[in-house]
Protein backbone atom coordinates (compact mmCIF):
# COMPACT_ATOMS: atom_id res chain seq x y z
CA UNK A 1 0.00 0.00 0.00
CA UNK A 2 0.99 3.71 -0.55
CA UNK A 3 0.34 6.96 -0.14
CA UNK A 4 -1.28 7.71 -3.87
CA UNK A 5 -3.18 4.64 -3.44
CA UNK A 6 -6.21 6.48 -1.11
CA UNK A 7 -6.54 9.14 -3.61
CA UNK A 8 -8.45 8.98 -6.51
CA UNK A 9 -8.88 11.18 -9.92
CA UNK A 10 -11.94 11.97 -9.64
CA UNK A 11 -11.09 14.19 -7.04
CA UNK A 12 -7.91 15.76 -8.80
CA UNK A 13 -7.47 19.41 -7.35
CA UNK A 14 -4.75 21.43 -10.16
CA UNK A 15 -4.22 24.21 -7.63
CA UNK A 16 -4.66 25.89 -4.37
CA UNK A 17 -2.25 29.34 -3.87
CA UNK A 18 -0.54 30.09 -0.91
CA UNK A 19 -3.26 33.17 -0.41
CA UNK A 20 -6.16 30.59 -0.23
CA UNK A 21 -4.31 28.81 2.82
CA UNK A 22 -3.61 32.01 4.40
CA UNK A 23 -7.52 32.78 4.48
CA UNK A 24 -7.92 28.60 5.90
CA UNK A 25 -5.52 29.40 8.64
CA UNK A 26 -8.06 30.16 11.31
CA UNK A 27 -9.98 26.81 10.75
CA UNK A 28 -7.18 24.82 13.49
CA UNK A 29 -8.93 27.34 16.13
CA UNK A 30 -11.51 27.10 15.06
CA UNK A 31 -11.27 22.89 15.15
CA UNK A 32 -9.46 23.25 18.70
CA UNK A 33 -12.29 24.74 20.07
CA UNK A 34 -14.52 21.74 19.52
CA UNK A 35 -12.25 19.32 19.96
CA UNK A 36 -12.50 20.49 23.74
CA UNK A 37 -15.88 20.16 24.23
CA UNK A 38 -15.79 16.40 23.12
CA UNK A 39 -14.07 13.28 23.58
CA UNK A 40 -14.12 12.51 19.39
CA UNK A 41 -10.72 12.99 17.54
CA UNK A 42 -11.00 15.76 15.05
CA UNK A 43 -8.84 16.49 11.90
CA UNK A 44 -8.79 18.08 8.84
CA UNK A 45 -7.62 16.14 5.43
CA UNK A 46 -6.26 18.80 2.49
CA UNK A 47 -6.77 16.72 -0.64
CA UNK A 48 -4.33 19.07 -3.05
CA UNK A 49 -1.43 18.19 -0.70
CA UNK A 50 -2.68 15.24 0.56
CA UNK A 51 -1.84 14.87 3.84
CA UNK A 52 -3.50 16.39 7.41
CA UNK A 53 -4.09 20.04 7.45
CA UNK A 54 -5.05 19.79 11.24
CA UNK A 55 -5.05 17.02 13.92
CA UNK A 56 -6.52 17.29 17.38
CA UNK A 57 -5.33 16.42 20.82
CA UNK A 58 -7.79 13.97 21.97
CA UNK A 59 -6.44 10.60 22.02
CA UNK A 60 -8.43 8.04 20.62
CA UNK A 61 -7.16 8.41 17.21
CA UNK A 62 -3.59 8.83 18.12
CA UNK A 63 -2.34 5.75 18.58
CA UNK A 64 0.37 6.76 20.94
CA UNK A 65 1.89 9.88 18.59
CA UNK A 66 1.11 12.94 19.29
CA UNK A 67 -1.62 15.26 17.27
CA UNK A 68 1.85 17.00 15.79
CA UNK A 69 3.49 13.21 14.73
CA UNK A 70 -0.02 11.92 13.03
CA UNK A 71 -0.13 15.62 11.38
CA UNK A 72 3.22 15.08 9.75
CA UNK A 73 2.76 11.59 9.09
CA UNK A 74 -0.43 12.40 7.45
CA UNK A 75 -1.73 9.29 5.09
CA UNK A 76 1.27 7.36 6.15
CA UNK A 77 -0.95 6.97 9.74
CA UNK A 78 -3.37 4.72 8.22
CA UNK A 79 -0.35 2.27 6.23
CA UNK A 80 1.06 2.09 9.83
CA UNK A 81 -2.12 1.68 12.31
CA UNK A 82 -4.84 0.00 10.05
CA UNK A 83 -5.03 -3.65 9.27
CA UNK A 84 -4.04 -4.07 5.83
CA UNK A 85 -7.27 -6.18 4.32
CA UNK A 86 -9.37 -2.90 6.06
CA UNK A 87 -6.64 -0.35 4.03
CA UNK A 88 -8.39 -2.45 0.82
CA UNK A 89 -11.92 -1.67 2.60
CA UNK A 90 -10.63 2.07 2.51
CA UNK A 91 -9.42 2.16 -0.53
CA UNK A 92 -12.56 0.97 -2.10
CA UNK A 93 -15.16 3.20 0.01
CA UNK A 94 -12.74 6.17 -1.15
CA UNK A 95 -13.32 5.71 -4.49
CA UNK A 96 -16.75 4.90 -4.77
CA UNK A 97 -17.82 7.68 -2.33
CA UNK A 98 -15.90 10.36 -4.64
CA UNK A 99 -17.66 8.75 -7.74
CA UNK A 100 -21.17 9.27 -5.49
CA UNK A 101 -20.11 12.96 -4.42
CA UNK A 102 -18.88 13.86 -7.80
CA UNK A 103 -22.54 12.68 -9.57
CA UNK A 104 -24.08 15.47 -6.95
CA UNK A 105 -25.28 18.98 -8.06
CA UNK A 106 -22.77 21.81 -6.89
CA UNK A 107 -24.48 23.61 -4.63
CA UNK A 108 -25.87 20.23 -2.48
CA UNK A 109 -22.26 18.70 -2.12
CA UNK A 110 -21.79 20.39 1.20
CA UNK A 111 -24.65 18.83 2.96
CA UNK A 112 -23.50 15.37 2.72
CA UNK A 113 -21.01 12.92 4.71
CA UNK A 114 -19.97 9.54 4.44
CA UNK A 115 -19.73 7.23 7.90
CA UNK A 116 -17.61 3.96 8.35
CA UNK A 117 -15.98 1.95 10.43
CA UNK A 118 -12.47 -0.06 11.17
CA UNK A 119 -9.69 -1.02 13.50
CA UNK A 120 -7.10 1.43 14.06
CA UNK A 121 -3.84 -0.64 16.02
CA UNK A 122 -1.57 0.89 18.70
CA UNK A 123 1.08 -1.62 20.09
CA UNK A 124 -1.14 -5.16 20.43
CA UNK A 125 -4.28 -3.12 20.46
CA UNK A 126 -7.16 -2.90 18.37
CA UNK A 127 -10.20 -0.37 18.65
CA UNK A 128 -13.10 -0.20 16.12
CA UNK A 129 -13.86 3.57 15.46
CA UNK A 130 -16.55 4.98 13.55
CA UNK A 131 -14.88 7.50 11.14
CA UNK A 132 -17.50 10.22 9.53
CA UNK A 133 -15.66 12.71 7.14
CA UNK A 134 -17.96 15.58 5.46
CA UNK A 135 -16.18 18.33 3.39
CA UNK A 136 -15.61 21.55 4.38
CA UNK A 137 -14.13 23.74 1.56
CA UNK A 138 -15.12 23.11 -2.16
CA UNK A 139 -12.53 23.98 -5.54
CA UNK A 140 -14.39 26.31 -7.91
CA UNK A 141 -15.32 23.20 -9.75
CA UNK A 142 -16.72 21.53 -6.80
CA UNK A 143 -14.01 19.05 -5.86
CA UNK A 144 -13.22 18.28 -1.99
CA UNK A 145 -10.13 20.50 -0.96
CA UNK A 146 -10.88 20.19 2.90
CA UNK A 147 -12.72 17.54 4.33
CA UNK A 148 -13.63 17.15 8.57
CA UNK A 149 -13.35 14.05 9.85
CA UNK A 150 -14.55 13.15 13.11
CA UNK A 151 -13.36 10.07 15.05
CA UNK A 152 -15.53 8.24 18.06
CA UNK A 153 -15.85 4.64 18.94
CA UNK A 154 -18.09 2.61 17.07
CA UNK A 155 -21.67 1.38 18.39
CA UNK A 156 -20.59 -1.81 15.67
CA UNK A 157 -18.50 -5.48 16.31
CA UNK A 158 -16.87 -5.50 13.06
CA UNK A 159 -15.44 -2.79 9.87
CA UNK A 160 -17.66 -1.28 6.98
CA UNK A 161 -21.00 -0.48 8.11
CA UNK A 162 -19.93 2.71 5.10
CA UNK A 163 -22.73 5.05 4.80
CA UNK A 164 -23.52 8.60 2.95
CA UNK A 165 -26.70 10.42 4.74
CA UNK A 166 -27.55 14.14 3.65
CA UNK A 167 -28.41 16.31 6.57
CA UNK A 168 -32.11 16.41 7.22
CA UNK A 169 -32.69 13.26 5.32
CA UNK A 170 -34.16 10.40 7.13
CA UNK A 171 -32.99 8.09 4.27
CA UNK A 172 -29.53 7.11 3.19
CA UNK A 173 -26.94 5.66 0.96
CA UNK A 174 -25.74 2.04 2.08
CA UNK A 175 -22.18 0.48 0.35
CA UNK A 176 -22.76 -3.13 -0.19
CA UNK A 177 -18.86 -4.37 -0.31
CA UNK A 178 -19.97 -7.56 -1.91
CA UNK A 179 -21.86 -6.15 -4.36
CA UNK A 180 -19.42 -2.69 -5.32
CA UNK A 181 -22.37 -0.68 -5.35
CA UNK A 182 -24.58 1.99 -3.46
CA UNK A 183 -27.90 1.18 -2.17
CA UNK A 184 -30.93 3.23 -0.74
CA UNK A 185 -31.93 2.51 2.92
CA UNK A 186 -34.95 4.14 4.12
CA UNK A 187 -33.48 4.86 7.84
CA UNK A 188 -35.31 4.77 10.90
CA UNK A 189 -36.42 7.32 13.35
CA UNK A 190 -37.02 6.32 17.01
CA UNK A 191 -40.48 7.33 18.59
CA UNK A 192 -40.81 9.49 21.31
CA UNK A 193 -41.26 7.06 24.05
CA UNK A 194 -37.90 5.25 22.79
CA UNK A 195 -35.98 8.71 23.12
CA UNK A 196 -37.28 8.90 26.47
CA UNK A 197 -36.30 5.54 27.39
CA UNK A 198 -32.75 6.22 26.03
CA UNK A 199 -32.41 10.04 27.43
CA UNK A 200 -32.91 8.39 30.82
CA UNK A 201 -30.81 5.84 30.43
CA UNK A 202 -27.71 7.96 29.48
CA UNK A 203 -28.61 10.03 32.77
CA UNK A 204 -28.22 6.94 34.80
CA UNK A 205 -32.13 6.09 35.52
CA UNK A 206 -32.62 2.21 36.12
CA UNK A 207 -35.72 0.95 34.90
CA UNK A 208 -37.46 1.38 38.08
CA UNK A 209 -37.07 4.87 38.00
CA UNK A 210 -37.79 5.05 34.28
CA UNK A 211 -40.95 3.70 34.79
CA UNK A 212 -41.72 5.90 37.83
CA UNK A 213 -40.70 8.56 35.53
CA UNK A 214 -42.89 8.14 32.64
CA UNK A 215 -45.80 7.07 34.11
CA UNK A 216 -45.70 3.22 32.42
CA UNK A 217 -45.33 -0.58 33.97
CA UNK A 218 -42.18 -1.87 34.02
CA UNK A 219 -43.06 -4.49 31.43
CA UNK A 220 -43.24 -1.41 28.88
CA UNK A 221 -39.89 0.17 29.97
CA UNK A 222 -38.73 -3.55 29.04
CA UNK A 223 -40.30 -4.14 25.47
CA UNK A 224 -39.15 -0.70 24.75
CA UNK A 225 -35.94 -1.37 25.23
CA UNK A 226 -35.89 -4.90 23.87
CA UNK A 227 -37.41 -2.84 20.83
CA UNK A 228 -34.88 -0.39 20.53
CA UNK A 229 -32.11 -3.21 20.82
CA UNK A 230 -33.45 -5.30 17.64
CA UNK A 231 -34.03 -1.83 15.93
CA UNK A 232 -30.73 -0.60 16.51
CA UNK A 233 -28.74 -4.39 16.22
CA UNK A 234 -27.20 -3.97 19.84
CA UNK A 235 -27.20 -5.45 22.52
CA UNK A 236 -27.46 -3.50 25.65
CA UNK A 237 -28.01 0.10 26.14
CA UNK A 238 -24.54 1.66 26.39
CA UNK A 239 -24.42 0.15 22.60
CA UNK A 240 -27.80 1.90 22.03
CA UNK A 241 -26.74 5.39 23.00
CA UNK A 242 -23.60 4.86 21.18
CA UNK A 243 -25.48 4.05 18.36
CA UNK A 244 -28.33 6.78 18.34
CA UNK A 245 -25.52 9.62 18.97
CA UNK A 246 -23.77 8.81 16.12
CA UNK A 247 -26.63 8.52 13.65
CA UNK A 248 -28.59 11.54 15.36
CA UNK A 249 -31.50 10.02 16.47
CA UNK A 250 -32.22 11.49 19.60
Amino acid sequence: MTIEDYFTATNLIHNISEEEYERVKSLSKVFDAISRTTYQSLYIIDYYKKNFLYVSDNPLFLCGHTSEEVRDMGYLFYIQHVPEKEQSMLMELNKAGFNFFDKLDLEERLSYSISYDFHIISGRKATLINHKLTPVILTDDGKIWLAACFVSLSAHESPGHIEIRKQGQTEFWEYSLEGHRWNINEGLELSDREKDILSLSARGYTMNEISDKLCIAIDTVKFYKRRLFERLNVKNITEALSFATNYKLL
